[in-house]
């Protein structure tokens, strides 16, 4: 394994990372690193299997993260992953909501290091893709990096070799899940140090990433990083992804060309009968601190939300915002400005 395909990754995040935002991604970078939103074991052996297995070939490299502690159905799940063509299996040990300790799985599987180590064995033992963790530095008062140390040994040891973690600990009662990405504190010391302990290791560094200017500064310690919610609200920022940190040609489309790609995206879409709001939402930041990007966010809400709105709803939002965003001299992404520079 290449560990250079984890130096910029996409987190796994819920009810954002579905299926058009990574196409929508993938559009701007050809190597970012992206996972689907969380399934759970139950959903996956008895629910929908084509909806949330559902991919495009367009987004790979592209992870399946599964939420779950029950080693046989992990196991069984991993390899309907791998059958459906993802690149990797992630299982999450980050996520502190209700939600998922009820269910048994996210962060407060690290009180719990053999059962994932189990885990990880058995998913092995039925793919021959990654199988990898993403956790959290600590869960309440079990914090110490002694604990980080002996999980990520653990999980080691059962082949693990990519390991994704979140640099704040997690609180497993008394915050939600946004106090939680915000009130404790960031140690990126901690996930360093985990570098320095498991060298042979892929370690990858999550939470309060938002500048490509800190993922370079982090790659100095560690294999990669892993960018959350500053991707879905800035999705642009990715456009210079490929220059600055695989060192790849310069991504040389405007956002407009990556709205007309995403278009025709739509339009397909559209005809299998997706509704357009599902579709035109993951827009919204497109041009997030351009010049008239909340006329763009506003005429986007207002004509892309409604219910049978087709095409034309872009459309519209495109026609308001063009001449406020191509006003010669406002913008570098503009077509008009590109034409002058040439």
């Amino acid at each position: 394994m290449d560990t250079s395909d984890y130096r910029f990754c996409i987190a796994p995040m819920m009810d954002w990372t579905d299926q058009h935002e990574r196409y929508l991604l993938r559009l701007i970078s050809r190597r970012a690193r992206l996972y689907t939103e969380m399934v759970t074991t139950g959903a996956l052996i008895h629910g929908d299997r084509s909806r949330f297995l559902a991919h495009s070939h367009e987004e790979h490299p592209v992870a399946l993260q599964l939420g779950g502690s029950e080693p046989d159905a992990m196991a069984r799940c991993a390899a309907l992953g791998q059958a459906a063509g993802f690149d990797e299996i992630n299982i999450n040990v980050g996520c502190p909501s209700d939600r998922v300790q009820a269910g048994r799985f996210g962060a407060c599987l690290m009180l719990e290091p053999r059962l994932v180590a189990d885990c990880v064995r058995a998913m092995l033992k039925e793919v021959s893709i990654p199988v990898t963790v993403k956790c959290r530095i600590g869960v309440d008062e079990q914090d110490a990096f002694e604990d980080l140390r002996r999980f990520v040994d653990l999980i080691a040891n059962a082949g693990c070799t990519v390991v994704i973690v979140h640099a704040r600990k997690a609180w497993l009662s008394g915050l939600s899940p946004k106090q939680n990405r915000e009130i404790p504190p960031l140690h990126y010391d901690r996930v360093y140090s985990v570098k320095s302990c498991f060298p042979e290791l892929t370690v990858v560094i999550n939470g309060g990433i938002t500048k490509l200017e800190a993922a370079q500064a982090h790659l100095q310690h560690v294999d990669g990083v892993m960018v959350g919610r500053e991707a879905y609200q800035n999705p642009w920022h990715l456009s210079k992804v490929d220059a600055e940190i695989f060192s790849e040609p310069q991504n040389q489309q405007s956002r407009w060309d990556v709205l007309q790609s995403y278009k025709s995206y739509i339009r397909s879409e559209l005809e299998k009968g997706v509704p357009m709001k599902r579709l035109a939402r993951h827009l919204l930041g497109l041009f997030q601190g351009q010049p008239g990007a909340r006329v763009w966010r506003r005429k986007l809400s207002e004509q892309a939300f409604r219910y049978g709105a087709g095409l034309d709803a872009i459309e519209a939002a495109e026609e308001a915002l063009r001449p406020i965003f191509d006003a010669p001299g406002r913008n570098q992404d503009s077509p008009l400005l590109q034409q002058v520079a040439q």
